[in-house]
């Protein structure tokens, strides 16, 4: 085999093997990351996960520095009525040309074992690692005064919280 060929059959098989994704299909908006306090050894990034490609993906991973462990997760109830917050460990669908939303009661990019404070103001950076389009690495902005239940699309509302063992109970009698 000529040299020239060589070098068109290398680059024709490292082409096939680049998924076939476009550059630029997952876009991330609105998000924010939050702690409960200066003290805070836990945290949670939120947001939305844009689609525009014309390939369903999926967000299987995050990694960051700020944490020992970064993990996806999700708030699930209970047949005892207690919201259980458990990983996720098949990652976040993201439809083709849809949206996937992370957010509070959700959804979410949990932060565990902090190796620093979360600072309002500050940003901290985040690598998300989809199943198809690969990585990406963004810097979320640290908004500590948040509204908890706003930014972002809300799905019903959520009574106020109680804690029972460590987990969320549901209290349905909240009128907010």
């Amino acid at each position: 085999m000529s040299p020239m060929k060589t070098i068109l059959a290398a680059t024709t098989a490292a082409l096939l093997a680049l998924p076939a994704f476009a550059e630029g299909d997952i876009k991330i908006e609105d998000a924010y990351a939050r702690a409960s306090g200066m003290n805070a050894m836990a945290g949670a990034a939120f947001f939305q996960i844009m689609n525009h490609g014309d390939q369903d993906d999926r967000l299987i991973a995050a990694k960051s520095d700020v944490a020992k462990r970064v993990e996806l997760h999700t708030h699930k109830e209970t047949a005892e009525g207690v919201m259980q917050m458990m990983e996720v460990e098949e990652g976040f669908p993201v439809a083709a040309g849809g949206m996937h939303a992370l957010q509070r009661g959700g959804d979410h990019v949990m932060f565990m074992g902090l190796n620093q404070p979360f600072e309002d103001g500050s940003t901290i950076s985040v690598t998300l690692v989809f199943e198809k389009a690969g990585e990406m690495t963004v810097e979320i902005p640290v908004d500590l005064k948040r509204n908890p239940m706003g930014g972002g699309m809300q799905h019903g509302k959520m009574g106020q919280g109680k804690m029972k063992g460590g987990q969320m109970k549901q209290d349905t009698t909240s009128t907010n």
